[in-house]
């Protein structure tokens, strides 16, 4: 291939005639183009990473927003780029998700703040769980939509290779992953009470088995960075247990108690 034709491939802005063409040849006959919809459970998205791609400036990025549409739309998520142009209707202009459109705004996939400073990459400050939130966000439009893509930035360097902040979202993600695996384990063996609620008569939390009281989440301040506690029934011989609270205003051997 010629260095002309390189350098032409290379960049979509060397005038509007070539723009349409190298669009279509990029985003629509490219073989990056992988259907990972229902095979996803069996590909491995890593070795697709590890192929050359694109790389995207945070400026050209920025043109893929839905706004011409004789351009796909793409969106970035932790240094990733999607097209999404066959969800137009959410991503386009007018749509609900417009916002995620030509940027990475990583961080409101789980603040829910689509203004401002809000529409970042940045994920300072983020709880475990919520790091491991985006991660798996990432996961979905790896198996919905078609990665075209890297965006150079915090989470890929000028070469398109991973940087160490990557690295450590994905480390963070993998150690919230164990420890909700762990959690989950831990709280199976005791049972968690029924519980309702309604505008007229508030809520109510009851034990078919046991009697209801209020337990600490131990590896919640790990997970969120927040204490937790739940509600869990315990046999009667069980309540001299440590760490048990009787809810509010609830008879010690109660089987329900309203909240």
């Amino acid at each position: 291939m010629s260095n002309a034709v390189k350098r032409a491939l290379q960049s979509p802005f060397v005038g509007i005639a070539i723009l349409g063409t190298l669009t279509a040849a990029l985003f629509f006959n490219s073989p990056l183009q992988l259907n990972l919809g229902s095979t996803f459970s069996s590909f491995n998205f890593n070795s697709l990473l590890q192929r050359p791609q694109r790389l995207f400036t945070v400026e050209e990025l920025a043109l893929y927003n839905g706004t011409d549409e004789t351009l796909p739309i793409l969106l970035g998520i932790l240094g990733s780029v999607f097209d999404v142009t066959k969800g137009r209707s959410h991503y386009g202009v007018g749509g609900g998700y417009n916002h995620f459109a030509g940027r990475d705004a990583s961080r409101a996939f789980v603040s829910g703040n689509f203004t401002g400073d809000g529409l970042t990459d940045s994920v300072r400050g983020l709880s475990t769980t919520e790091v491991k939130s985006i991660v798996e966000w990432r996961d979905f439009y790896f198996r919905t939509y078609t990665f075209v893509g890297k965006l150079v930035g915090p989470y890929y360097d000028e070469h398109g290779n991973p940087t160490k902040s990557l690295k450590g979202v994905e480390a963070k993600a993998a150690r919230g992953k164990q420890l909700a695996e762990k959690q989950k384990k831990e709280e199976a063996k005791q049972t968690s009470c029924n519980s309702r609620w309604s505008q007229d008569e508030g809520g109510e939390v009851w034990c078919d088995d046991g009697f209801p009281r209020l337990v600490q989440r131990p590896m919640e301040i790990a997970l969120t960075g927040k204490m937790s506690r739940r509600c869990a029934c315990f046999k009667e011989e069980e309540l001299g247990q440590p760490g048990l609270e009787v809810y509010k205003d609830c008879d010690h051997l109660a089987k329900s108690c309203r909240v």
